[in-house]
């Protein structure tokens, strides 16, 4: 007898739309849990089922996030430096997190008041970007790795503010933007000093995807 008791997959991901369509649309603090239910057409039951909280919902959000970004590394990066690999990493969150720009700006907004939701966002950051690094190649491991994650998710937290208002189809503010922020980064011990011995002109990684998203005739000019 096939149980159905608890939502579909289906379900889960309406749940999870709904919340990220509500966000576009009106702050983190006005949305209840009855709000989502009616985006998604589904019962507070089927809800209660699959998340206890609406930082439940994103946390899902996050994970998903995170599964697209591993799962679309390829091979072609296999002989990059560090630094590439990430940028590339780094790069590709941003492309899965596009169709959620309003609602990513939005969570911004809500964590620069609320820092109930900042604490939350922060820890669920810190557990992706321990993800993204392990992509990239950089070790985890020990206290110096927690530390490394927690400072590439202040790192991103700060480009992600610029890929927000960034309105260029080829993304020339943003990756400007993670240049610096890695550069900078790089720079302080016990975050990503990992990074120290690879030069800046070894960073092809905005180069590599200014080909990705412009027509072929473009300038190599970053607009910043």
């Amino acid at each position: 007898m096939t149980d159905t008791s608890m939502p579909s997959a289906s379900t889960r991901t309406r749940i999870i739309d709904a919340l990220m369509a509500l966000l576009a649309e009106q702050s983190f603090e006005r949305i209840g849990l009855a709000d989502v239910a009616a985006k998604a057409g589904v019962t507070l039951a089927d809800m209660r089922g699959e998340f206890s909280s609406l930082l439940g919902i994103i946390a899902a959000h996050v994970k998903d996030t995170d599964r697209k970004v591993l799962a679309g590394g390829g091979d072609d990066m296999t002989d990059e430096t560090v630094r590439e690999k990430l940028f590339d990493v780094l790069m590709r969150r941003l492309e899965v997190l596009a169709p959620h720009k309003a609602a990513t700006k939005s969570l911004i907004k809500s964590s620069s008041r609320n820092p109930g939701v900042a604490m939350a966002l922060n820890a669920l950051g810190v557990k992706s970007q321990t993800w993204m690094l392990t992509a990239s190649g950089i070790n985890v491991r020990g206290p110096k790795g927690a530390l490394r994650a927690q400072g590439l998710n202040l790192l991103f937290a700060r480009v992600v503010c610029t890929w927000v208002n960034d309105e260029d189809p080829g993304l020339a503010r943003t990756m400007a933007a993670l240049d610096r922020e890695l550069s900078r980064g790089a720079r302080f011990a016990g975050v990503l000093d990992s990074l120290f011995c690879i030069p800046q002109a070894l960073c092809g990684g905005s180069r590599r995807w200014r080909a990705r998203r412009r027509p072929a005739a473009e300038d190599d000019v970053i607009a910043i």
